[in-house]
């Protein structure tokens, strides 16, 4: 023990003589400037005003225009050519500074360990007693399942032979917010015994001490708490937790392991291919078979070898780090990167340690340079692991590994995923799955496409995002009840394994349950991967969790859209060799089948109507899989994702999720625009047709539905084009209008006057109606802004416009007689209908032909926006655009492929984005260059204050922001933002629970907030079935099954929703006093906040008694809100819509 401390004292002299050498040189630099910046200083001192501001330094004009130093012009060229940018570096050093250890913080861990280490000394000894007799372990439970329950030896108590700090701490690497230090302590060797290798005995022997251990600090006063935990999942590693006692518990936890002495058992013992578990002992079954027979170890090998090298590991690193200035930086953030990743944690995780191990490889091998900066080390890893597939050629630290050290083939055929570490007998990846170090591969490989990337933020993506499976993987799967892996281990006959991982029959089964689901998904999926099973933490007191008892498993997969919703898994002809092992994989379902090629092959076939049902064939792969290879019932499958699909849903019989109803109504509109291009005999032809409509471009939150009229609900009255329901029937169903523009081509006979223009577009709506009826008889309105088309059971609106119409609106004389142009409203309005929707639409229609979930994750994102009242504040379009983004610029992630995982990060984008500070870009079809981006954001700084609260460019709408200009209102953002946060947490908590939860709880809105809320009558409502939770009887609106009409009948009414119409009404009667809140689908309630300011009293003017009464104090007359009237008028104004008023006075400001 004295060795060690002496050693450390001199490591620390070491640190210490580098420290005072780098502070001599900082004081020499000091010296050398002083002088050229005494007289700046005292000008920067007076620089700070009374109030604490700091004011720009005043320099002199020679100090300002100085030439750089060679150093800085240095640095000047490292950040050009290293970074996109000076600021991505600077953004580096200040993370490093955040997450490095202050001196305070060690201060705290040097004497908590100080403290820790003089309290084991004196560990008191105890008798020898049988490895099986636990009675002197007094209230402190053994950290090990003892499973088989006898094992042979010997045990007693002693004090440790030496206590050591190992791992991140004494090498510099250990960053917060989790700092976690390492404590080896060393067993006595009159413990251990030279065959303790075998049957656990050396891990029975291992958790005892350290029970012995926990036993005798649960008397220190300087320790807070005590628990117990796992290395990295794996229960023969039992670690022993401690923290400080009261508020520097938080700041740091200390890990003690117990470890043999170093060179207590050979490595060679624990080949890979060497046996160290009994059959016999581990079954209990008598065993005839000679020894040689029995079957490797090398997972058990593996734990028990490791506990031999942690000093050496140690001494091999400290010995490189010397060597490379930046290797604890780098280091530093390669723990970052994984952590945000999930990637650090668990079993067969790529901890800290390994990227340690990691980094000294690279810089042993020279494909790092010794005087690379982090963010060299950093690129060079990332590039490493992503071009590097350790699963077929393993690495070695190992230089010159002894005869007896394993070689790489060797470690491949026993291990998935091989690097050996500097003793040549030890594979550092050993507990790995293939899928973890695939997974591991992927995230490299995408962060450094997204680093490249100039007009990615890289650093915001890389290291500040964290990616939870929930938000990162299109399906995510939970597999509970774990005590079934018990029965997949039996048959899979995994017996053998089952041993060779004493007894976990969770990490046993899941490579295989995993390899099994990788063959079955093939082509349908990129990527598979699994959560790692977190290390379980129990009291000292308590007795170890079972396997059983952890958490829920997480399987995750990456979507190939191209393929994940096929219904037809083909299979090898039927001559094929393979063909009996696709039906081995396969069971009943394979059949024989003949394809119109002619072909004749094996095959299964899954059910799926629509695009919603194939969206399970997923987890039918899953589920059949699982059950007949792993007896893993379907009821241990839990699918987090899938059920926000009742929000959106939109068949009465089959659930659909408006997929195919969209894909009708363009299909019925590319009809009708093929047929108004062939229209013979119009005065101007026609230049183009463009949808503008939400329909049209897939992301209508219910789309347009064709309606066979139910003509026994209405009177026809004589002289109307319109159908009108018999009296005391309910509000027929909303026909939406489906609006496409026409342009006309320009001409010298069009007029230049603007009601002349109106007037020929009036004329050609008529012309449009004539020639529509006469030629394909349909069913036409004509009005002067529009023409409606009936036609497929669904409503056309037509409107023709003029390309330069707009321009002619801006046109006005000066009484001088000069024409002069000024934007106006009226301009901006009609541009935006004729010019940016049909733009906006046809754009986004090709981003649903590339991404196939695109308009699904619009149409929840809208459907949320709805319901939670936000969708007249973030308007349709922009929400879009919001959703476009995600799938434009996604990273870190990839794009999605599935509904849930698209409105999660939908969820994410708007509660956490900067609105404030930046513009979100969306980059349609690419236009916009990685300068004009740069310029983009450049122009939004400098004129922010002036600019709309939520700011989105697109290559069309570069500085004004058009769907956004009116509205939201700082207000209304800062709500959506809120809402948008907390649905976040509670869907994910949800799914993330291992158990079918409702989700459309994050649908419902808080009504707590409100004033006044007006029930409204559901007979009225004409969306009602489409409410977040419809009712179970809904009305008959004029409609029934069957195929609508293509073309004739009478015209049904429509855009008629009398909601909208009252809404309207309050607020153009009480705008001023009050706000409306209301869900368009199927809402049931009007939501009335009074405005703050609207109590206060105002001067009586008669020109202002609106909704006002007269208040007279001190013979001053003033006015304020006539409360009771205003609700009389909202019950008046609503008569046979309005059901009742809910009064919330308490709220109430008078």
């Amino acid at each position: 023990m004295k060795k060690k401390r002496k050693e450390s004292t001199e490591i620390k002299t070491e640190d210490q003589m580098e420290l005072l050498d780098i502070s001599q040189n900082e004081e020499e630099n000091e010296k050398k400037s002083a002088k050229q910046s005494q007289d700046s200083k005292r000008k920067a001192k007076g620089t700070v005003s009374d109030d604490g501001v700091l004011r720009p330094v005043k320099l002199s004009k020679k100090e300002l225009y100085k030439a750089p130093t060679v150093e800085e012009l240095n640095q000047l060229k490292e950040a050009e050519n290293l970074f996109h940018c000076s600021i991505l570096k600077m953004q580096m050093e200040e993370l490093l500074k955040e997450v490095a250890l202050s001196e305070h913080r060690k201060k705290l861990v040097d004497s908590f360990v100080q403290q820790i280490t003089d309290f084991l000394q004196c560990v008191p000894e105890s008798e020898v007693v049988e490895l099986d007799d636990i009675s002197w372990l007094a209230g402190v439970e053994v950290p090990f399942l003892l499973v088989p329950s006898t094992a042979k030896g010997k045990f007693h108590m002693e004090p440790p032979a030496s206590i050591s700090l190992v791992g991140s701490y004494p090498l510099g690497t250990c960053i917060k917010p989790k700092v976690s230090v390492d404590l080896a302590v060393t067993i006595p060797a009159s413990i251990l015994h030279p065959m303790d290798a075998i049957n656990q005995r050396y891990s029975r022997k291992r958790a005892l001490y350290l029970a012995g251990l926990a036993r005798h600090l649960s008397f220190a006063k300087c320790v807070g708490s005590l628990h117990y935990s796992c290395l990295h999942g794996n229960r023969l590693r039992p670690v022993l937790l401690l923290k400080p006692p009261g508020n520097d518990s938080s700041k740091v936890t200390l890990r003690i392991h117990a470890i043999p002495p170093p060179d207590f058992l050979k490595p060679s013992r624990f080949h890979p291919q060497k046996n160290n578990i009994r059959t016999e002992w581990f079954t209990g079954v008598p065993n005839t078979q000679p020894e040689s027979s029995e079957p490797p170890t090398p997972h058990y090998n593996s734990t028990v070898l490791g506990d031999h090298l942690p000093l050496s590991h140690l001494q091999f690193l400290s010995a490189i780090s010397a060597q490379c200035p930046a290797f604890g930086e780098g280091v530093a953030l390669l723990k970052v990167w994984l952590r945000q990743r999930e990637l650090d944690q668990g079993a067969g995780c790529f901890c800290g340690f390994l990227a340690s191990m990691l980094m000294a490889y690279l810089l042993s091998t020279h494909k790092v340079g010794k005087t690379m900066n982090p963010y060299q080390l950093l690129r060079n890893a990332l590039h490493f692991l992503a071009s590097t597939d350790l699963t077929e050629n393993g690495i070695t630290l190992a230089k010159n590994p002894d005869s007896k050290a394993p070689s790489l083939p060797e470690f491949h055929a026993a291990f998935s995923v091989v690097f050996v570490d500097p003793s040549g007998h030890l594979n550092l990846l050993a507990d790995m799955t293939v899928f973890t170090y695939k997974r591991i591969q992927h995230e490299a490989s995408l962060s450094l496409t997204f680093w490249d990337d100039p007009t990615v933020d890289g650093f915001q993506a890389l290291l500040m995002t964290p990616k939870s499976m929930l938000r990162t993987y299109d399906n995510v799967f939970k597999l509970v009840n774990l005590v079934k892996l018990q029965t997949s281990c039996k048959k899979l006959l995994l017996l053998n394994e089952l041993m060779d991982h004493s007894g976990n029959y969770v990490l046993t089964a899941l490579p295989f349950v995993l390899s099994l689901l990788q063959r079955g998904l093939g082509e349908r999926i990129h990527l598979l991967v699994h959560s790692l099973p977190q290390d379980p933490e129990w009291p000292v007191d308590s007795a170890p969790p079972k396997h059983k008892d952890q958490p829920p498993l997480s399987i995750g997969l990456l979507l190939n859209l191209e393929h994940a919703l096929s219904v037809l898994e083909r299979g090898p002809p039927a001559d094929n060799p393979k063909a009996a092992e696709f039906r081995q994989l396969w069971g009943s379902l394979s059949q024989l089948r003949r394809f119109q090629d002619g072909a004749i092959t094996e095959a299964v076939l899954w059910s799926g109507n629509s695009i919603s049902h194939r969206r399970f064939i997923v987890l039918k792969i899953i589920n059949h899989l699982l059950e007949l290879h792993a007896d893993i019932p379907k009821s241990c499958i839990i699918v987090a994702g899938g059920q926000l699909d009742d929000v959106i849903a939109c068949g009465i019989q089959n659930h659909t999720t408006g997929e195919e109803e969209s894909l009708e109504v363009v299909q019925s509109y590319d009809d009708l625009s093929r047929k108004l291009w062939q229209l013979k005999d119009l005065p101007l032809s026609i230049t183009s047709v463009q949808g503008a409509h939400q329909a049209l471009r897939y992301t209508q939150v219910f789309p347009p539905v064709p309606v066979r009229l139910d003509y026994s609900f209405f009177e026809k009255k004589k002289n109307r084009l319109g159908l009108v329901p018999k009296e005391n029937n309910p509000c027929p169903c909303y026909i939406a209008p489906i609006k496409v523009i026409v342009h006309m081509e320009g001409s010298g006979k069009w007029p230049s006057e603007p009601m002349a223009i109106r007037h020929v577009k009036a004329a050609f709506h008529i012309c449009l109606r004539e020639l529509l009826c006469n030629q394909h008889n349909y069913r036409c309105h004509a009005t002067p802004g529009y023409l409606d088309v009936w036609k497929d059971g669904l409503v056309f609106r037509i409107q023709v416009a003029y390309h330069r119409e707009p321009q002619i609106l801006r046109e006005s004389l000066t009484p001088e007689g000069m024409l002069i142009y000024r934007d106006n409203a009226e301009a901006q309005a009609l541009e935006l209908e004729t010019l940016h929707k049909p733009f906006l639409t046809s754009t986004l229609h090709g981003l649903q032909q590339q991404y196939g979930c695109f308009g699904v994750v619009c149409r929840l994102a809208k459907r949320w926006l709805a319901s939670q009242f936000l969708l007249e504040d973030i308007r349709e379009e922009a929400a879009d655009l919001l959703v476009a983004s995600l799938f434009l610029h996604p990273a870190p992630f990839t794009p999605p492929s599935s509904p849930q995982v698209g409105f999660l990060r939908f969820l994410h984008l708007l509660s956490t984005f900067d609105w404030k500070n930046n513009p979100l870009i969306v980059n349609l079809n690419g236009k916009l260059t990685a300068v004009e981006q740069t310029d983009i954001k450049n122009d939004f700084v400098a004129s922010r204050e002036s600019l709309p609260t939520m700011f989105i460019v697109t290559p069309n709408d570069k500085k004004v922001s058009v769907w956004t200009k009116e509205a939201p209102s700082v207000q209304m953002l800062q709500r959506a933002v809120m809402l948008a946060a907390e649905s976040l947490r509670v869907l994910e908590t949800r799914l993330d629970s291992g158990e079918k939860q409702d989700m459309r709880v994050a649908f419902r809105p808080p009504l707590e907030a409100y004033d006044v809320l007006i029930h409204l009558d559901s007979k009225q409502v004409p969306l009602l079935a489409k409410a977040v939770d419809p009712p179970v009887n809904t009305f008959q609106r004029g409609t029934h099954g069957g195929q609508p009409y293509a073309s004739g009948g009478a015209l049904p009414v429509i855009d008629y929703d009398p909601v909208r119409l009252y809404l309207s009404e309050l607020r153009d009667a009480f705008g001023d006093l009050a706000l409306f809140f209301y869900d368009p689908y199927g809402g049931t309630v009007i939501a009335v906040l009074w405005k703050p300011n609207a109590f206060e009293p105002k001067p009586f003017k008669t020109s202002l008694m609106n909704a006002r009464r007269v208040k007279v104090n001190d013979d001053v007359a003033t006015t304020v809100p006539n409360v009771e009237a205003i609700l009389q008028d909202f019950r008046i104004i609503g008569e046979g819509l309005v059901k009742r008023l809910e009064l919330r006075t308490e709220k109430w400001v008078v």
